[in-house]
């Protein structure tokens, strides 16, 4: 181009145009005339280099810049320095505006070279990284980001707001980087805003632990909430449940005891006090005196608070008081007690859930009736599987039979995976390409009733029951026309929930006496699979010193389930079963437990040796694969097994339980008579201990319950997850009949 058409007074604008159309070859030409015409003005070489830059010619965008400035003295070098770094800054800026991460990085990697001293443009660049998707966080060290963070001299030129922003963009993309800590405790001085911070910090602290089950991380981050604001009280309960979740019960229950001496409120009390309970608990019998009177001070608590009855209380309170009657059904077998408490506090949340989330309440009831093709009988019914569960998880592996036989004509299937984990979850991601529609939501989320309400799903399934607060309180606001309760725990007694799924045999007939919640029974089972994965054992009996003709009795359950009046029954069992072992797995503090195992062993007149405790193992499939090592499995009570006992019932191996009058007390029950056995089922204690040496001693009755259970596979109901989902779909049809005809 001439030197007369750089002249034109509008050629800047005609650069500029360039630029934002993309044309970065026409600008070139515009600024190589400019330069012919100004050779003095510096402007023109760093706008020209700016076009090489962006047609991806580094060098030559390199070379122009040095060019302009080979010949400056050292203050112009370094004022045509900064001239330069706003030139490129700017148009950083812009790409940022427009999304254009890739571009963006590359003009500030340039920058960086340029002037690798500017935090601020290193801290623009980890955050693009982050947006890329290539970040690694070598780059806090190799861009010397910790070193800048720490030098008091350099603390004034921090922009402290997008150091914020960048270390909201780290931690959520790589939160178990241990560079992430390390950033986040440099970034502490510098974020004005404490509130901001500590939300932060919880935000993180949750996620480490209830999407990557890293609880020892997750502590630290909560220690720093921690450190800031010590007298937060959500802060007090995060830390104090993530040190009990990380296996440092000492710390975890002297933290929920200084919680309930600290706090004053009452329905802090309450939930201080079940954190306690949770503490001991999880030591599985360690604790037993102190556990009862704990347990006695909490239904007092509870009973004050249903007499109080608030109306008032935050979204935070409220959530927190739906799982803290979560442990009297490990405690006690005592359904119309437990029950009762259950509703009545439930009750409380529903109506603190009602006058803070008023309008989305009324909202969805508006949109059912407005819903013009709720009656059509050719639309197939709208499924809606709501549960944080949906993975690697027990209500994982059961569940999926559900979802893979269900007849997909007659019923679209919706997943709403709360808090979900992300691409490394095997089964979650099959739950995905299984469902119609899946939704992946993140840690925090509360678009989650809205989205199952603009689904219009006809019929919503909670498999948490109160083991989530957020499926409670979505159940509580109602976004789907029928709600339904199942599989996760015993039913939460939310009021908006019309039905709990049982059978003939894991719930008394008496059962609807004392549940708020109408009990569905299908006519065989409540839950059926078709079998289990199984992979290769690590335990042998050489290896733990055990005998060839020895029996081996065994418990799989978690602290949580193992109560003392069943851990003296085991041990009667043992005393009168000379040749045999007991292989206890699965606690989080197994020097706590082997005191308790061991002093009971003592009382009962058997050789501790015989007790053998087992750590876990990598994966479930490993697990199922060393149950059979064990000759009899010897359930708990009063909260029997679940999964397990499926998954004992699967590798051919009797087993033991009690049966009770709750749900968790007869899970064992409707499985094993599903299974076609009656061996092992027994009524009273005393029918326990005599089943556990009967079995013990009788290899011939063993090998037929085994036989059995070999059979059934091919013809129990327990294994036929075919017929088990005609029969929930049966159910679905009915209950969605029974709301149409109530519309009239």
């Amino acid at each position: 181009m001439s030197s007369s058409n750089s002249e034109t007074p509008n050629w800047q604008q005609q650069a500029n145009q360039c630029l934002l159309d993309g044309n970065y070859l026409q600008a070139s030409r515009l600024y190589e005339a400019a330069i012919e015409t100004e050779p003095d003005v510096r402007s023109h070489y760093w706008n020209l280099g700016l076009m090489m830059l962006l047609q991806g010619e580094e060098a030559e965008a390199q070379t122009t810049w040095l060019f302009a400035m080979a010949e400056g003295e050292a203050e112009e070098v370094e004022q045509w320095t900064t001239e330069l770094i706003q030139v490129l800054k700017k148009e950083a800026q812009r790409r940022e505006y427009l999304e254009d991460w890739a571009v963006a990085w590359a003009i500030r990697q340039h920058i960086r070279e340029i002037d690798p001293t500017d935090i601020n443009n290193i801290l623009s660049l980890i955050g693009l990284s982050v947006l890329l998707k290539t970040y690694t966080g070598e780059e806090l060290t190799s861009w010397g980001v910790f070193e800048r963070l720490q030098s008091p001299s350099e603390a004034a030129e921090i922009d402290s707001q997008l150091l914020f922003l960048v270390l909201k963009e780290v931690l959520n993309y790589a939160p178990l980087d241990p560079q992430s800590l390390e950033f986040t405790k440099a970034c502490l001085p510098y974020v004005s805003d404490q509130s901001e911070l500590i939300d932060l910090l919880k935000t993180t602290a949750n996620k480490i632990s209830m999407t990557h089950n890293q609880a020892k991380l997750a502590v630290e981050y909560a220690e720093l909430a921690f450190q800031l604001e010590p007298e937060n009280t959500t802060v007090l309960f995060l830390i104090t449940t993530l040190y009990q979740k990380a296996e440092n019960l000492e710390k975890g229950i002297e933290l929920a005891k200084y919680c309930y001496a600290a706090l004053e409120d009452l329905a802090d009390k309450v939930y201080a006090n079940h954190l306690i309970l949770r503490g001991l608990m999880s030591a599985g019998g360690g604790y037993v005196a102190e556990v009862s009177s704990i347990l006695e001070r909490h239904e007092t608590l509870v009973e004050s608070l249903i007499e109080f009855n608030p109306s008032e209380l935050t979204q935070e309170v409220t959530m927190r008081l739906f799982s803290t009657l979560f442990f009297p059904a490990y405690l006690r077998d005592e359904p119309q007690v437990n029950n009762k408490l259950r509703q009545q506090v439930a009750q409380i949340c529903q109506k603190n859930i009602e006058n803070y989330a008023d309008s989305a309440v009324k909202q969805y009831k508006q949109k059912f009736a407005s819903r013009q093709s709720i009656k059509d009988p050719n639309k197939p019914l709208r499924i809606g599987y709501l549960s944080h569960c949906l993975r690697n998880h027990s209500v994982g592996w059961l569940a999926r039979w559900l979802f893979h036989h269900h007849n997909r004509e007659k019923f679209q299937i919706y997943a709403y995976l709360i808090n979900a984990k992300g691409r490394e979850d095997s089964l979650q991601n099959w739950y995905v390409n299984q469902a119609y529609t899946a939704y992946e939501f993140p840690m925090g989320s509360g678009e989650i009733p809205d989205k199952i309400s603009e689904d219009e799903i006809d019929i919503l399934i909670d498999l948490d029951s109160i083991t989530l607060d957020v499926t409670c309180e979505i159940m509580a606001v109602k976004p789907a026309p029928v709600q339904v309760t199942w599989l996760g725990w015993d039913a939460s007694e939310v009021q908006n929930i019309d039905y709990y799924i049982a059978d003939p045999y894991v719930l008394p007939e008496n059962a609807q006496d004392y549940y708020s919640e109408k009990i569905w029974r299908l006519p065989q089972t409540y839950i059926a699979v078709d079998g289990f994965e199984v992979g290769v054992p690590t335990l042998r009996r050489d290896d733990l010193n055990i005998p060839g003709d020895a029996v081996i009795y065994l418990s799989s359950q978690t602290g949580y389930k193992y109560h003392p009046q069943t851990a003296k029954m085991q041990m009667e069992i043992l005393k009168e079963v000379p040749n045999s072992y007991f292989l206890i797995k699965g606690f989080k503090k197994q020097d706590i437990v082997k005191e308790f195992f061991v002093q009971l062993a003592k009382d009962e007149g058997v050789n501790p040796d015989r007790l053998i405790f087992l750590s876990g193992v990598p994966s479930s499939i490993i697990h199922r694969a060393n149950l059979a090592i064990a000759d009899v499995v010897l359930d708990t009570f009063p909260y029997n097994g679940a999964t397990t006992t499926l998954e004992t019932l699967w590798m051919e191996v009797p087993m033991v339980t009690r049966v009770g009058q709750q749900f968790a007390s007869r899970n064992s029950y409707t499985m094993m008579v599903n299974a076609g056995i009656n061996e092992g089922i027994a009524w009273t204690d005393e029918e326990y201990v005599e089943w556990g040496i009967r079995l013990g001693t009788d290899e011939a009755l063993r090998q037929q319950v085994a036989w059995k259970l070999r059979k059934s596979k091919q013809t129990a109901p327990l294994w036929n997850g075919k017929q088990f989902t005609r029969e929930m779909e049966k159910a679905y049809q009915q209950m969605w009949q029974i709301y149409l005809d109530s519309r009239g």
